[in-house]
């Protein structure tokens, strides 16, 4: 792993609660729903993503209101989902943000973190919740299991083709192909074309590098079910970022 993605996760095991005591199971809003519905409609089903910074890049403060707003801009403009940025140190994200996103928008919200331990898969109420095969290597599938018993939907992460075969080994219903290799921190999209006809059965989602709607159409086009775009829509204006991509397939 790239130096920055093993500080992240050295920041991350200090704040791993210290019990799991808060295991609430939930009702998750169904995601796969969302996506076929916006499918149905030629749009494109956009993942559109509550983004304060990264490692490289600072973007904006996002406190829990800004998020709210923020995430009910997204809805407005056709996402089809809403992630949250949950890590605090180097994405300046948080779980309030995240709980009050879920109770300003009807759609599904996903967690987006770096987990490494079960005691976070219930830190807070997400319909979706990232796994990172990459990071939790062998572990995947029981983290896999422990998340969907909880009620929260795993959106396992992949970025070659070892990675896609241990996702396809666990229940999980969701791959996400991750543009950028945690290695190097490159972002290539043609990795998306590489390892989306690979997968069948499952809900595709095309992560990072999508910065235009021609981006989001062409990973359509190479067999993704939605895109996960956070930067670009974060860096403009919210809802018209937002709309653009999601009606991409109408240009």
């Amino acid at each position: 792993m790239h130096q920055i993605i093993n500080d992240i996760l050295g920041s991350t095991k200090k704040r791993i609660p210290l019990t799991s005591d808060k295991k609430e199971k939930i009702t998750p809003r169904n995601f796969q729903d969302s996506v076929k519905a916006r499918k149905l409609q030629n749009l494109i089903p956009v993942i559109a993503e509550v983004k304060p910074s990264s490692p490289t890049r600072a973007i904006r403060n996002v406190t829990p209101e800004d998020a709210a707003e923020i995430a009910r801009q997204m809805e407005k403009g056709g996402a089809a989902a809403i992630s949250v940025l949950t890590e605090p140190q180097f994405f300046k994200g948080s779980l309030e943000n995240l709980d009050s996103v879920r109770q300003a928008v009807r759609l599904p919200v996903l967690r987006k973190d770096f987990i490494i331990d079960k005691a976070q898969i219930c830190e807070a109420r997400s319909d979706l919740l990232l796994l990172i095969a990459g990071i939790l290597g062998n572990k995947l599938d029981d983290f896999v299991d422990e998340a969907i018993s909880y009620g929260r939907e795993p959106l396992v992460e992949v970025h070659n083709k070892k990675e896609l075969e241990n996702a396809l080994s666990t229940r999980t219903n969701i791959i996400g192909i991750n543009n950028r290799d945690l290695n190097t921190l490159n972002v290539d999209i043609t990795t998306t074309e590489k390892l989306a006809p690979l997968i069948s059965g499952r809900i595709i989602i095309s992560e990072s590098g999508i910065t235009s709607p021609d981006d989001a159409a062409r990973m359509i086009e190479a067999g993704a079910d939605a895109v996960l775009v956070g930067t670009s829509i974060m860096q403009g204006n919210v809802y018209d970022k937002t709309y653009e991509l999601v009606h991409a397939l109408d240009r």
